[in-house]
């Protein structure tokens, strides 16, 4: 490549580096603000995650347009191509979380208006499961600006952790139900929000993934590390709150 070109081709890596870092920002700060709004029943904080969800989605599609065009203009190979593809498997992957987050909000709300909103024990469980997916998800970022596929793999190792962590919100929750009916609705609300973090951990775990791809041009084992014998989102109806 000429050197005008170069430089051209640098700014667009630049430039959806950005929008990468922005994006990471902003569902960082919506997963983190989702769970105080339930911890709290804050339905102002809620509405605010709520409304911050359509910037990720224009990032996403932004960062998209702009990757599809420099693949088109430079045809880049090996590492740069990686660069590309990578940043269009974590803009997804954080897009995913921004609706997770958006979720766990819409939960907020409606739990804010059950006659009973007195939150179980369990939240104590869902609080550790947040900030648990919260530390995987800046640590994985970091890797990500940092090219760092140690800091990836131990975000990748951790998946079974918060694995493990859902399974006993759920036994905890599944108790509260059994011990009184009428908590039935609201832990049924908090299964979900429950289950909302974990994805959130699933989509940390994929961008770490990408890390190790982007650097080295590997792929990690299929098999993650298991924590939990439940079913995954995956395999059942996603949480899409109406």
């Amino acid at each position: 490549m000429t050197d005008h070109i170069m430089s051209a081709f640098n700014k667009e890596l630049e430039d959806l580096g950005r929008k990468i870092a922005e994006m990471g920002g902003l569902a960082e700060k919506m997963l983190l603000d989702a769970m105080e709004a339930l911890g709290d029943l804050n339905l102002d904080q809620a509405r605010e995650v709520i409304a911050a969800d359509p910037r990720l989605d224009v990032l996403q599609r932004e960062i998209e347009d702009t990757a599809i065009l420099t693949i088109a203009r430079r045809q880049p190979m090996a590492v740069d191509l990686r660069e590309i593809v990578a940043a269009i498997r974590v803009s997804g992957d954080l897009e995913r979380v921004g609706d997770l987050a958006k979720n766990v909000a819409k939960r907020a709300l409606k739990i804010a208006k059950e006659q009973r909103p007195q939150l179980p024990r369990a939240i104590i469980g869902i609080r550790h499961m947040n900030d648990m997916a919260a530390m995987m998800m800046k640590d994985v970022l970091d890797a990500y600006a940092q090219r760092d596929m140690a800091l990836a793999r131990s975000v990748w190792e951790r998946d079974a952790e918060l694995d493990a962590l859902e399974d006993s919100v759920f036994r905890d929750l599944l108790t509260f139900m059994m011990e009184d009916a009428r908590n039935i609705t609201l832990c049924t609300h908090l299964l979900f929000c429950s289950k909302n973090i974990e994805r959130i951990g699933d989509h940390a775990t994929n961008i770490a993934e990408t890390v190790v791809y982007l650097v080295s041009g590997e792929t990690l084992p299929l098999e993650r590390p298991k924590g939990s014998l439940s079913l995954k989102q995956d395999d059942v109806h996603s949480d899409s709150v109406k």
